[in-house]
Parts: C-alpha cells; sequence; structure tokens
C-alpha cells in the first residue's frame, strides 16, 4: 500500500522538477535579466526600430503561414480522410517532411530554388522578384517548417469521426459548401483553433530556416528571434533578454490561448455526453 502511495508522489514531484527546472527557470531568469538595468532600459530595447521592424516581420511572417497552413491543412485532411486516390500514402507521409528536415536543411534548399546559382533566377533578377534574402524568402521558410501542424491536427479528428453524417446530408441534397459548414465545421472546429494555435507558436519561434534565408540584413530580414542573437552577439545582453522577453510574453499567451481552447472543447464533449 505504501508503495502504491509513494510512486505517483515520486513520479509527480520528478515531472514538477524537471519543469520548474527545464522551463519555469528559464523564464525567470529571461525577466529578471531583460529588467536588470531597470524599466528605462527595458523599454528602450523593445521600442527600438529594429526590434519594432523585426516583430512587425514576425507577426507578418507569423499571419501568412497560419492563413496558407489552414488552408492547406484542411484540404489535405479533407483529401486524406474523405477520399481514396492512388499515392494516398504517399501524400500521408510527405505531410511530414518537415518533421523530419532539419530547419537548416530547408533553408539551404530554398536558396538553391531561388537563389543565384538557381535556374531560375535569370527570370527572377529580370522581373526584379526577390526570395531569398528578402520577407518573401522568410514567410517561405516560415510556412514550410509549420505546414505539417493544421492538417496532422485535423486528420485523427476527422478521422474519428467518420463520414455517416456527411453523406446522410449529402443524400439530402446538401451540397459540398453546405456539408462543410453545417455539418463537418462544427465537430472540428475547436480542433482547427488548437492546430492554429500550435502553427503560430512555432512561426513565431522560428530560427533555423529563417536564418538561412534571410541575409541578416538588420531592419529588413530579421525576425525577432535572429534580432536576438544579433543583440547577444554584440553583448548587449540587456536588450537581448528584453526582446527575448517579448517572446516569452507571447508564448505566455499562446499557452494560454491553448488551455482556454482545451477546456472549452472538454465542456462541450462532457455537455454533448450528458
Amino acid at each position: 500500500m505504501r508503495k502504491e502511495v509513494w510512486i505517483p508522489r515520486l513520479l509527480i514531484a520528478v515531472s514538477v522538477l524537471f519543469i520548474g527546472v527545464m522551463l519555469v527557470l528559464p523564464l525567470v531568469v529571461v525577466l529578471a535579466e531583460a529588467f536588470s538595468s531597470g524599466l528605462n532600459a527595458f523599454l528602450r530595447a523593445v521600442t527600438d526600430p529594429y526590434t519594432l521592424k523585426a516583430l512587425r516581420l514576425t507577426l507578418t511572417a507569423t499571419v501568412a503561414a497560419v492563413l496558407i497552413n489552414t488552408l492547406f491543412g484542411l484540404t489535405a485532411a479533407w483529401a486524406v480522410t474523405r477520399f481514396s486516390f492512388r499515392g494516398k500514402g504517399i501524400l500521408s507521409t510527405l505531410i511530414d517532411i518537415p518533421f523530419a528536415v532539419s530547419p537548416v536543411i530547408a533553408g539551404l534548399v530554398f536558396i538553391l530554388i531561388f537563389g543565384r546559382i538557381s535556374p531560375l533566377h535569370p527570370f527572377l533578377d529580370a522581373h526584379d522578384i526577390k526570395v531569398v534574402f528578402a520577407e518573401p524568402g522568410i514567410i517561405l521558410a516560415t510556412v514550410f517548417v509549420t505546414f505539417p501542424f493544421v492538417a496532422r491536427e485535423l486528420i485523427p479528428t476527422l478521422e474519428a469521426r467518420g463520414t455517416d453524417e456527411e453523406q446522410a446530408a449529402a443524400l439530402m441534397g446538401a451540397g459540398f459548401v453546405t456539408i462543410f459548414r453545417r455539418v463537418t465545421f462544427p465537430h472540428i472546429r475547436w480542433a482547427l483553433l488548437y492546430s492554429v494555435i500550435l502553427c503560430a507558436a512555432r512561426a513565431m519561434g522560428e530560427f533555423g530556416a529563417v536564418s538561412v534565408v534571410s541575409g541578416h540584413l538588420r531592419g529588413k530580414t530579421n525576425t525577432l528571434p535572429l534580432h536576438v542573437e544579433i543583440l547577444y552577439s554584440e553583448y548587449q545582453f540587456t536588450a537581448a533578454f528584453a526582446v527575448s522577453a517579448i517572446l516569452a510574453g507571447a508564448a505566455v499567451l499562446i499557452l494560454t490561448a491553448r488551455n482556454i481552447v482545451e477546456y472549452l472543447a472538454h465542456k462541450e464533449d462532457d455537455f454533448n455526453v450528458r
């Protein structure tokens, strides 16, 4: 009996200790260092023009990635779970490629495709189209590393729901848009919102692929994570931690939003069961 009582307590204690050391402590250190030189120094760092430009680019890339990946995720999940076709297994496997490929390699691939050594370079140069070392490259890299999130969250949800309700609606004469809006979407809305939150969190913190395609042009192609790296490399520690605090604050907000979504989803499931 004593063994059964102490094992759960030991596991809980180890989990709490690990989370405290690996997650809570670094967050406390970041906030402490960010305000170590006073509030004025913190405000100067976060309102610096380069910081604001990096924040704008980060938000632009995040919004673009979320919108593109939401559309792709819905399309891919619907295709995989509602239709049978040749290459279905290949498509499902390809969705997971960003989970297996290093973001740095993804960035190098975009350099090869759109850089100066690419066969596309003469066309891009002739039409003054800049991809790498410009905002489009940042967006492409962000989209690549985040596009599995929505699809991988929706596919199990759609598979679990089955197709009976949709087929019944189709037999009654409902069109595709009506079926999706009235039958499918109500069942996947929480999973979709949850996946969008995860996608946004991953996009805001992306470093590897963006670092390769950005060129580190301050004020032009630097996102917040890249801006933190530059500040730290220049021994501007207070400014680096102050900018890091912005990302940490965004992470807390995203975590809070995720927990709210989970709570609402569970609450709705419990209501439906009753």
